[in-house]
């Protein structure tokens, strides 16, 4: 019998799906992962990725398409840093989220 995923594990697969050079919002990552509500467990998550370079955190951002301030990798510079590296441009701080959101559909 297969063991049930944890949630830590539905958003780790998630995340991992985000292409490069897009973005993707806690909440898009937790609907995706099934249940809407989880979006402070996305942060969680993310915070104790425990295969940075593998699953790529940084391209979950807030609604607004800011960054954390408490990336778990170098802080909100370096998240900018990562998503400018692959191609995603800034608009006053935010991602600009019309053009470079991941098109998903989900439940």
């Amino acid at each position: 019998m297969e063991k049930e995923k944890s949630s830590y594990e539905k958003i780790y697969e998630i995340v991992k799906q985000i292409p490069r050079g897009q973005v993707a919002t806690y909440g898009q990552v937790a609907a995706l992962a099934g249940s809407k509500s989880w979006s402070r467990v996305v942060g969680y998550a993310l915070h104790v990725n425990p295969e940075q370079g593998v699953i790529p955190c940084h391209r979950v951002v807030n609604r607004n398409g800011e960054v954390s301030s408490a990336f778990a990798f170098g802080g909100g510079n370096r998240q900018i840093e990562l998503l400018e590296e692959e191609g995603v441009r800034f608009i006053d701080g935010h991602v600009d989220m019309k053009e470079y959101q991941w098109r998903v559909q989900w439940e």
